[in-house]
């Protein structure tokens, strides 16, 4: 019957539209998919667009592995300089500081400035929780509390177009997860004497995943209408770029009943193999089971562990 989708494991990417929270998704794609089980990484606000990876059945389990293990960010943002906002963006309420604005390179140089491992302090508006309570919701009611600091990478931050008689400009930022673009770009402005605030965002890579890989949620809708859906999906395995430890069908058997198989002992082999790393645990039918890591069990022999599984038993 076209329409009804049955569920899913891995892992389907959105542009998710302005206006719409990363929860507004899930709860669509849910009535659209006909299933429950979904999760998304790395929130978006709703200002915000770009890439949204959705997580469909056993594939969310791998949801805090992607955070943890592989959550480069790349944004395209505007902005506009010479004015302050409660919530560092257009939303807010925005005023003018009246200061001048700085030249091209004047915002180069300060720009530059932020390049590199810098702290952050997350904005009154936005999720985390100080003392249980988002702050957000403290935000609403007109409460200001002191925020931890946090440390953030930005791998690189470009000036892709500048009005200095408008203040409008828009910049290309690739950072670690958990940076806010919105402080950034109010440090920035604050670093120049005439503040800043975000005026779009637009995320156009999240981990392994790109735009070139994301669907609107029109396009999944006429796809569930269709019964193609699934065309859309993309494996657990295209998550991570770990090496792989191919498994036999025995070694695949026993791996599934819970055996602590030996790495060589067992013909076991992983192509560029390091300790420090995580591995892609694949069964005889190349099917991701698990990503995986070593112990050392002693006599120079390293026994293969599932970190997180995929497969049901």
């Amino acid at each position: 019957m076209a329409g009804l989708i049955h569920p899913y494991n891995g892992i389907i990417c959105i542009d998710k539209p302005s206006g719409f929270t990363s929860f507004d998704v899930i709860a669509k794609l849910r009535g659209m998919l006909h299933m429950k089980k979904l999760g998304h990484s790395g929130t978006l606000d709703p200002l915000a667009t770009g890439v949204l990876p959705v997580f469909a059945g056993n594939a969310t389990r791998a949801i805090d592995l992607i955070v943890d293990r592989n959550n480069t960010k790349a944004y395209r943002a505007g902005f506009r300089l010479g004015y302050t906002s409660d919530t560092l963006d257009i939303t807010g309420k925005t005023e003018a500081t009246g200061r001048p604005l700085p030249d091209a390179r004047a915002l180069s140089g300060a720009a530059e400035g932020f390049v590199g491992e810098i702290s952050q302090i997350p904005p009154m508006y936005s999720a985390v929780s100080v003392g249980g309570k988002r702050l957000y919701d403290l935000a609403r009611k007109g409460i200001s509390v002191d925020r931890p600091a946090r440390t953030v990478h930005i791998f690189s931050l470009d000036i892709v177009s500048y009005d200095a008689s408008s203040g409008e400009g828009v910049m290309d930022v690739t950072c670690s997860g958990g940076t806010y673009i919105r402080t950034l770009i109010d440090d920035i402005g604050s670093k120049l004497g005439c503040g800043g605030i975000m005026t779009a965002l637009r995320r156009t890579c999240s981990s392994a995943f790109s735009l070139d890989d994301c669907y609107t949620l029109e396009q999944v809708q006429t796809a569930c209408d269709e019964g193609t859906a699934g065309d859309m999906f993309l494996t657990i395995g295209q998550a991570f770029d770990y090496p792989c430890v191919h498994l036999d069908e025995r070694c695949t058997r026993l791996f599934k009943n819970g055996v602590h198989l030996t790495m060589g002992q067992n013909g076991i082999t992983a192509d560029e193999f390091r300790d420090d790393k995580y591995l892609r645990v694949c069964g005889c039918d190349g099917e991701l089971l698990a990503v995986g890591y070593t112990v050392d069990c002693g006599s120079g022999l390293k026994a293969l562990r599932a970190k997180k599984k995929f497969y049901s038993n």
